[in-house]
């Protein structure tokens, strides 16, 4: 059963005001501000503006607001500053659907273990895993489908344009969105933050799409598609292996 999201942390309860506009400190250029963003960069000057009104509403007293807003917070830097945004933006896409909302974050928890053990960029790793299927609802809006193809065809260009805002810098940018743009076929890229990401999101999936199948079944799709060590790791070490039947 999927659980009821909190008021407190799902935009449709938002007011107009909670989306703002501010001056940056550094030049004066009005930067549009979520009322949960700790910080943009400015996109005039490239300096960094903190949030004068931030609102965290109930996460800044409730025990699980590392959970709900899918924070690191082992790890209080830019990388997980800007993550925080960019989950910000990716609910703010999804609206109501929390089943998506929650999906990406638990690709984000995945691919957090991962980095624990595989070498790779933290921030594009973290961005890329936020904002995989980010294009899911414009497939279905456009092409009446979620398949893959579509996604991979949509998210891109929403991925690139949340990330600008933020002033993510370019490289990283056109890295997150070829993982985007692939992530489900696999074309035309392989570098380590594709495998950690492509990893996470078949973790996430495995015990919804293959539910019901055998150990045998479960391990030869383990032996086929996971591409790192710690993927692999994590899916032999599941719970959901652990409980299926033998054929």
């Amino acid at each position: 059963m999927e659980l009821p999201r909190c008021p407190g942390q799902d935009p449709r309860y938002w007011k107009p005001e909670d989306v703002f506009e501010v001056a940056c400190p550094h030049c004066k250029a009005e930067i549009e501000f979520f009322k949960d963003e700790p910080f943009l960069r400015c996109r005039s000057c490239g300096k960094e503006a903190r949030n004068p009104k931030l609102d965290l509403a109930c996460a800044e007293w409730c025990q699980m607001a590392d959970k709900c807003l899918g924070r690191d917070s082992t790890s209080p830097d830019e990388t997980t500053s800007i993550c925080e945004c960019l989950i910000v933006r990716m609910k703010a896409v999804f609206g109501s659907d929390r089943r998506r909302i929650d999906h990406a974050l638990k690709v984000l928890s995945f691919a957090d273990k991962m980095l624990e053990s595989e070498h790779a960029d933290r921030l594009t790793v973290k961005a890329a895993a936020i904002l995989h299927d980010i294009g899911i609802l414009e497939a279905e809006r456009k092409h009446g489908s979620t398949a893959g193809r579509f996604q991979e065809e949509e998210g891109p260009p929403i991925a690139r344009e949340i990330m600008r805002k933020l002033e993510i810098d370019p490289d990283t940018i056109d890295h997150v969105s070829r993982i985007v743009g692939s992530h489900h076929s696999a074309k035309d890229i392989d570098t380590a933050e594709f495998r950690i990401v492509r990893d996470a999101d078949w973790l996430a999936n495995i015990p919804e799409d293959h539910a019901g199948a055998t150990r045998e079944q479960l391990t030869h799709i383990i032996d086929r598609v996971f591409r790192t060590k710690t993927g692999r790791r994590l899916a032999e070490q599941s719970d959901w292996l652990a409980a299926s039947k033998t054929e």
